[in-house]
């Protein structure tokens, strides 16, 4: 379940809340006590740290990683 924040303090509290939702936290913003909208990490940070991630594992087996390369693995994946 992702950390419940009232409108008010998202509003007074963004920058802070988009620092810790870079770091990978998510936070669902309610109003009146209402879930209305849900703060989550963008998927294109998402796919950077995939790539950076893979990029480093098949650095060690020196191999370069491109998007091509992990469309090509996921594929072969769901074989």
């Amino acid at each position: 379940m992702l950390e419940e924040i009232g409108s008010y303090d998202a509003k007074t509290k963004l920058p802070e809340l988009l620092r810790k939702v870079q770091q990978g936290q998510s936070f669902t913003i309610t109003n009146h006590g209402k879930p209305v909208a849900d703060i989550i990490p963008s998927r294109s940070i998402n796919h950077q740290r995939t790539l950076k991630t893979i990029g480093e594992i098949l650095e060690i087996e020196g191999k370069i990683v491109s998007d091509d390369l992990l469309k090509q693995s996921i594929d072969e994946g769901r074989r």
